[in-house]
């Protein structure tokens, strides 16, 4: 793309770029297009083992540069590290169960919730561990949770069949969001924090008003749980992943079903988009992961090799790696265009269940049921 001519376009439809911004935008196209036409060829090679907790790992999460993470552990607590030294940097303790749900406030990454069997939720400052709040209400365990982009809310859900939305300044409770008939399993926010979906064992997902509490719309369709659930960068579309083996793709503003995406043989246990929306990564209880174009809806790979359920995948940033955690005990690296594994994580002693790049795409980590986390680089 002529990147001028880009910008030239951009511009009449945005009040925002000024004649006198306007060079600066075409540098950052410019980037753009060199960032995406570096060849990669990248290598990953295990870094440092973290040995921390005592008893399983649940989930590990990155802030958005990859300087930091968090483990949260059976352990009932959740450590911060330090991605580049493997080292620990603190451990936050307090909640009397299973940390089970981590965050991130990204793309900040001052402030982390912690959300626990214990019922509650618990908001820490990142730098100094300190706990600013603890969120009581729920009547079950927290089993998810997210912060909204602008870093004002955080959601979490719960087994109690509803998700409340809390205030982070004020450390108090905002809304209650019912509706759903049994657990909430998953629930992401769009970025422009004005609404949130929630998917449930009950076999819909709900999109609701953040600001009302109002439930816009049900998504019905699935016969069977709800496994992940997740709107694309620009909120228009919504992917739903389900224990009926399909995947299904939604219209965000009216709730209409546009697509269902078949071809896997088993549950679907995780679904994502790629950062621009324009593909949709399922991984299977069948062993296999998918990659469909969100456009056209058909399927244009087909990742397979792993020797067991793939309970995770992601895409770098960039869009043109696909990560998998399996319950082989690897996890693998595969190019997202083509399906081809490009490489195989090896060394962990049990299933992963966790995975995650960082935001420039050269660190990995793994969460595995053997207690370790790894850093590959």
């Amino acid at each position: 793309t002529d990147a001028i001519a880009l910008v030239e376009e951009i511009g009449k439809g945005e009040p925002l770029i000024t004649a006198s911004c306007k060079e600066h935008v075409i540098h950052l196209v410019r980037r753009l297009q060199e960032k995406l036409a570096e060849k990669e060829d990248h290598k990953f090679y295990l870094f440092k083992v973290l040995r921390a907790h005592i008893l399983p790992l649940t989930n590990v999460a990155f802030n958005k540069p990859g300087s930091r993470f968090i483990t949260g552990s059976y352990d009932r607590t959740c450590k911060v590290w330090d991605t580049a030294s493997g080292e620990e940097l603190r451990t936050l303790e307090g909640h009397g169960n299973v940390v089970y749900a981590i965050a991130f406030n990204n793309p900040y990454g001052d402030k982390i919730a912690t959300g626990s069997f214990d019922k509650t939720c618990k908001l820490w400052s990142t730098e100094t561990g300190q706990c600013y709040h603890t969120f009581r209400g729920h009547s079950a365990e927290i089993v998810c949770l997210a912060f909204n982009l602008q870093s004002t809310l955080v959601a979490t859900g719960s087994m109690d069949t509803t998700v409340k939305l809390w205030d982070i300044e004020k450390g108090e409770e905002v809304v209650t969001l019912r509706g759903h008939s049994a657990e909430i399993i998953a629930l992401s926010f769009n970025t422009t924090g004005d609404r949130i979906i929630t998917g449930s064992f009950d076999h819909t997902v709900a999109v609701w008003d953040v600001g009302t509490g109002r439930m816009l719309h049900t998504l019905i369709g699935h016969r069977g749980e709800i496994s992940s659930a997740q709107f694309n960068w620009d909120c228009s579309l919504i992917v739903t992943g389900s224990m009926d083996k399909s995947c299904m793709l939604w219209n965000a503003m009216t709730g209409a079903h546009i697509a269902t995406l078949t071809g896997h043989s088993d549950e679907i246990l995780d679904v994502c988009f790629d950062f621009a929306g324009q593909r949709i990564a399922t991984a299977s209880a069948d062993g296999s992961a998918r990659v469909y174009n969100a456009e056209t809806k058909e399927c244009i790979a087909k990742l397979e090799g792993h020797g067991g359920e793939i309970s995770k995948v992601c895409f770098n940033p960039k869009g043109n790696r696909i990560l998998t955690a399996s319950s082989d005990k690897t996890a693998r690296l595969w190019d997202a265009a083509t399906g081809h594994c490009l490489q195989i994580l090896e060394g962990h002693t049990d299933e992963i269940f966790s995975c995650a790049f960082n935001y420039k795409g050269d660190i990995i980590i793994t969460g595995s049921k053997d207690n370790t986390c790894r850093i590959w680089h």
